[in-house]
């Protein structure tokens, strides 16, 4: 009688299936790995196109605002002469009233009535407290007075006039000795005279002064 033994067989064909089950859940891992990092990899290429996207939208949007701002150039270069020609004659006007222009204003507005000399109001006060026979009189009539003729050369101001007394004079060279737009103001020798208009005995002064601007 004839033994065969199948022990050893068995022993193989469960080897054998392991070993196959083993590769089967190598081969699986390395599936589900790629899968992973295929998925990560799609995810920050996706990040990086929306990045993208962003960037050209900010973009677009730069160069529709630089075709607006070139569209209007001649608008704003036309807007931009006209605030220039503008700034010019602001700046000439400026000049005038820094200028003689603005010696004459002053001696005009310290001849018109209710109106005196441009003084700081501090040293005004001050002078009131100090010496008030300096202080200009608020109250004084301009038509008391009159000039006959002003002249103006390298900033040297000569002025010509009648008044009706020695203290009209004596105002008008008070006020201009106040004055911000006169300097070193000088009385200089008076003389009595009579007007041809009015047939009245009147005073015939000069004044003398330095002009700042």
């Amino acid at each position: 009688m004839i033994r065969i033994n199948l022990l050893p067989h068995k022993r193989e064909a469960r080897l054998s299936a392991e070993m196959n089950q083993g590769w089967l859940l190598v081969v699986l891992g390395v599936v589900v790995a790629e899968i992973v990092v295929l998925f990560l990899f799609h995810q920050v290429k996706r990040e990086e196109l929306a990045k993208q996207v962003r960037k050209n939208a900010e973009l677009t949007s730069q160069i529709e605002q630089i075709k607006k701002t070139v569209a209007n150039h001649a608008e704003v270069k036309a807007q931009l002469e006209t605030l220039r020609a503008r700034e010019e004659a602001i700046a000439k006007l400026q000049q005038a009233r820094s200028g003689p222009t603005a010696v004459l204003l002053e001696l005009s507005r310290v001849l018109t009535s209710g109106h005196g000399p441009t003084v700081d109001s501090d040293v005004l006060a001050q002078l009131r407290r100090d010496n008030p026979t300096a202080v200009y009189n608020p109250g004084w009539d301009p038509k008391r007075l009159w000039l006959t003729s002003f002249q103006e050369n390298d900033r040297l101001v000569r002025i010509d006039g009648l008044a009706r007394d020695g203290d009209d004079v004596s105002e008008l060279a008070r006020r201009l000795t106040l004055s911000m737009y006169f300097a070193e103001v000088k009385l200089m020798p008076a003389n009595k005279t009579i007007d041809s208009e009015s047939k009245l005995e009147v005073i015939g002064f000069q004044l003398q002064a330095k002009a700042r601007y």
